[in-house]
């Protein structure tokens, strides 16, 4: 098992990457840097780039709506350039919140987007002549009002023809596909012992159409670590997130993360904190998340406890754990960890 660490986006990004850099040399795999409406990713991932030296750079997520599918290619393959082949392209359909109020576009097809993404940037890493069909047509034909465009290929050859593609993708149809055409899975709020009930049989069924060559699907999951005594009192700092997530990522009927924590096995309690949450009662709703799930989400009590939360992981499929210090010494806990793998 490897260990990555989310890049904390929503402060300073050079004091970030300052973090990435250490974490790097006490042993760390990866780095996943999200995209919701503040900084960019792509932008920073160039500046970890020039910051490390071993560690893989991933984004966690582009969306497939604010970026065509060529720039999304163009995007991983100069990341790969400049890391030397280290990138890796975690990809997503966000929601519609994000994509209609910030992108200004129409969310539809989230999985035709996805797939096309993932089908069209592997061809543009073999530098094939681009002409396609599809939600997106290259190039643009006559009838939607192209004039000068033709059948292209990447411009510059890239160090590596395919850089791995990783999925964000919770409900089950989205989860079959990736399983069968993607690299890696990139689940949220993912909890090891409910894991197979709610994605085993889409992950069995995407294995089964899985072209062999692709080898295994990576699973990047975890959350926030923190070991030692009282260390439990950390697993609280996940309740403002579960809270946003679960009462405030879209409308009733029409969240993902609702859905999730419902096929857990806290119907009430997601509608609760949905409650709360859209009436603005944004304490209530965290205070609605329960202690159970709080303590399966993370990684967080006495050495004991968390390697064998570690191991949980471990045995429900997870390839890469993907984890946030918590902590005076951040890098020492990453060591620490690192050395139970």
């Amino acid at each position: 098992m490897e260990l990555s660490t989310p890049l904390t986006y929503a402060g300073d990004p050079r004091a970030a990457a300052d973090e990435a850099a250490a974490l790097e040399s006490a042993g760390l795999d990866a780095v996943w840097v999200a995209e919701a409406y503040g900084f960019d990713s792509p932008t920073i991932m160039g500046y970890l780039a020039a910051r490390t030296e071993r560690l893989r750079i991933g984004s966690a997520v582009l969306n497939v709506y604010s970026r065509s599918p060529a720039l999304i290619a163009q995007t991983a393959a100069g990341l790969d350039a400049l890391t030397g082949g280290r990138a890796l392209l975690g990809i997503g359909a966000s929601g519609p919140q994000v994509v209609e109020g910030w992108h200004g576009r129409r969310y539809d097809r989230p999985l035709g987007r996805t797939r096309e993404v993932i089908g069209l940037s592997r061809r543009i890493w073999r530098r094939e002549v681009i002409e396609h069909h599809g939600i997106t047509d290259l190039p643009l034909p006559p009838e939607k009002g192209g004039t000068l465009g033709k059948p292209l290929k990447l411009l510059t050859r890239p160090v590596r023809d395919a850089v791995p593609v990783y999925v964000a993708a919770l409900g089950p149809a989205n989860v079959r596909m990736t399983a069968e055409l993607a690299d890696g899975w990139l689940p949220f709020l993912y909890v090891p012992e409910h894991a197979a009930k709610v994605w085993g049989t889409p992950l069995a069924e995407g294995a089964a159409l899985r072209d062999p060559s692709l080898g295994p699907l990576s699973v990047v999951a975890g959350g926030l670590l923190a070991v030692g005594d009282g260390a439990e009192a950390v697993r609280d700092l996940v309740r403002p997130m579960i809270a946003l997530y679960v009462g405030g990522m879209g409308a009733p009927g029409r969240n993902f993360y609702h859905d999730l924590v419902c096929a857990y096995g806290y119907e009430a309690a997601a509608a609760a904190i949905q409650e709360h949450y859209l009436a603005g009662r944004k304490k209530d709703a965290e205070a609605a998340v329960p202690a159970e799930l709080c303590e399966l989400v993370s990684l967080a009590g006495p050495e004991g406890y968390v390697r064998d939360r570690v191991e949980a992981f471990r045995e429900a499929g997870v390839t890469m754990l993907n984890v946030t210090p918590v902590g005076s010494d951040p890098a020492r806990l990453v060591e620490r960890v690192k050395g139970w793998l």
